[in-house]
């Protein structure tokens, strides 16, 4: 596809402009420089803005309106110091020092706050300033911009959400969950003030008030996500519901004045409010458990499959999955399955396994499947970056352990919609190979070489493969305590599995799954067992 360059709406603009009344003067008068340097910033799709003369008076080209948004159209062919009053003192002397014969540079992830869309942004990017000269010296200044905002929220966002996650898998009781969380939401950039909000806690232990108001003003509703945002005390805040059972605890979050109320932020909250109700429902569990001293192993495995939340799936989609325990152990698994859809047409898939059979093992599985979620919302379309991003967390984590994971971005693009088709994208770090049972009954083992294990080195990039499921295909995800036996190899197993599949196409998910751990006897190893059928 062709776009006009410039677009028929900005052509107009620099068509109907007084530009005698601009520092620029008559166009009849422009240099040849500033006629040559123009021709090229309006024709590239880049975000570029000339700045010319010693007022640095403003042009620029489509892609750099997304940039600076309702400062135009008024902002073109006016100087810089008025378009950008907020930044001057920060990148006037930039300009200036180009202009008067500096070399050209770079910065990265410059923060350069702006008044873009009726209050002062907090905006980031990478942006160049070149000299463009004349026959008798430098005229003007080029600058060239690539925006990087959603790229260092993301980033900022998910170290916090791997904080939280982190401090709250250890907590025991409500009161120090409330506490845990409200030190570390005061540490995250994006929420002013945050705290969560326990029904019959112990009012000595209630933290010291954040002036949030007590509930939203009367007429608020929540969006379809169960999100309320209003304004109050002249600044915005959102309640959030924490999910628990006959609660009516939440979460209320002043929101960040300087950054505008999108999705990604709503999905920031709602991820936070999702760690923080994993939490109280752990320490339900847990308390639970002291309550009824039931045995050991009952105990460990109600907190285990507690752990596991159901596989969803989307439309065109089956999932199924299955958590055995091992039957020579009476401890806790580090096995761990999900799936969660990203959109309408995208599911997440996981599976994996934290080396040991203690709680320990179960702390780093909750901590690593969370982290999982986190990442994978925003690290769309590259499994081996969530993997990445995962073993860089564990190790910086100090968690001294190994583990194999894999994870498969399953999703349509819009051309396959209503074919049936649908795309895996998977990459796996020491971790079994899976199994595709296709429309015609035969299997195939997705065994792309041996990937390095989690927790070993965490500087290793992870590879990304692809690979089309055709309607009625069976792709089947599963831990080593399936196909794993003393005194077999590992081949013996991956055969065995497959020997199981093949003919079995008839079968969905559910049936798949009952099929795979039906027939296992005694048990060396936990098992978890994931199965899309499309």
């Amino acid at each position: 596809m062709t776009t006009e360059i410039p677009s028929a709406g900005l052509r107009a603009l620099y068509a109907e402009r007084d530009w005698a009344a601009t520092p620029l003067g008559d166009p009849a008068g422009w240099s040849p420089a500033l006629r040559t340097a123009l021709e090229m910033v309006l024709s590239t799709q880049f975000a570029c803005i000339l700045l010319w003369g010693d007022e640095f008076a403003c042009l620029y080209n489509d892609a750099y309106i997304d940039v600076i948004g309702d400062k135009h159209p008024a902002a073109l062919g006016e100087r810089a110091v008025d378009v950008f009053p907020e930044a001057w003192h920060d990148i006037g002397p930039l300009m200036e020092g180009v202009l008067g014969g500096g070399p050209s540079f770079r910065i990265d992830e410059a923060h350069v706050p702006l008044h873009r869309r009726g209050f002062l942004e907090d905006c980031w990017f990478v942006y160049s300033y070149s000299p463009v000269a004349g026959p008798d010296g430098v005229e003007g200044v080029l600058d060239i911009v690539v925006e990087i905002t959603p790229h260092v929220l993301t980033e900022r966002r998910l170290s916090a959400l791997t904080r939280l996650t982190t401090a709250l898998v250890g907590v025991e009781s409500r009161d120090e969950l409330r506490r845990v969380a409200r030190k570390l939401l005061a540490d995250t950039p994006d929420l002013p003030a945050a705290e969560v909000r326990l029904p019959g806690g112990d009012p000595e232990a209630e933290p010291a008030g954040t002036d949030l108001p007590a509930a939203p003003p009367a007429g608020a509703r929540p969006d379809e996500a169960g999100v309320v945002v209003a304004e109050v005390d002249g600044g915005r805040t959102a309640w959030l519901p924490l999910g628990t059972d006959g609660d009516d605890a939440q979460l209320v979050c002043r929101l960040s004045p300087r950054l505008p109320y999108d999705a990604d932020y709503r999905d920031y909250l709602q991820l936070l409010a999702t760690v923080v109700t994993e939490g109280l429902t752990r320490i339900e569990l847990l308390a639970s458990e002291r309550a009824r001293h039931e045995q050991e192993r009952h105990l460990s495995l109600a907190l285990q499959r507690s752990l596991l939340t159901p596989p969803a799936a989307v439309p065109g989609t089956e999932v199924a999955a299955r958590y055995v325990p091992a039957t020579e152990t009476a401890q806790i698994g580090g096995d761990w399955f999900d799936a969660f859809p990203r959109d309408a047409h995208a599911l997440v898939l996981t599976v994996g396994d934290i080396a040991g059979h203690d709680s320990e093992a179960a702390v780093t599985m909750a901590q690593a499947r969370n982290i999982v979620r986190g990442v994978a919302f925003a690290v769309e379309d590259s499994p081996g970056r969530v993997l990445e991003v995962l073993d860089r967390a564990l190790e910086r984590l100090d968690v001294a352990t190994v583990a194999t994971a894999v994870v498969a971005h399953v999703d349509q693009a819009p051309s396959q919609v209503g074919t049936g088709r649908w795309t895996v994208r998977w990459s796996r770090a020491g971790h079994p190979p899976p199994v595709v049972l296709h429309p015609d009954g035969s299997t195939s083992l997705l065994d792309t070489g041996g990937e390095l294990l989690l927790g070993v080195d965490a500087s290793v990039p992870r590879a990304d493969h692809v690979l089309l499921l055709e309607p009625g295909s069976a792709l089947v995800l599963y831990t080593d305590g399936l196909v794993e036996r003393r005194g077999e190899t590992l081949d013996v197993g991956t055969d065995r599995l497959r020997a199981t599949l093949t003919g079995r196409q008839d079968l969905d998910a559910d049936a798949l799954c009952d099929l795979l751990v039906d027939g296992l006897d005694v048990r060396e190893d936990d098992v978890a067992v994931l199965v899309l059928r499309v």
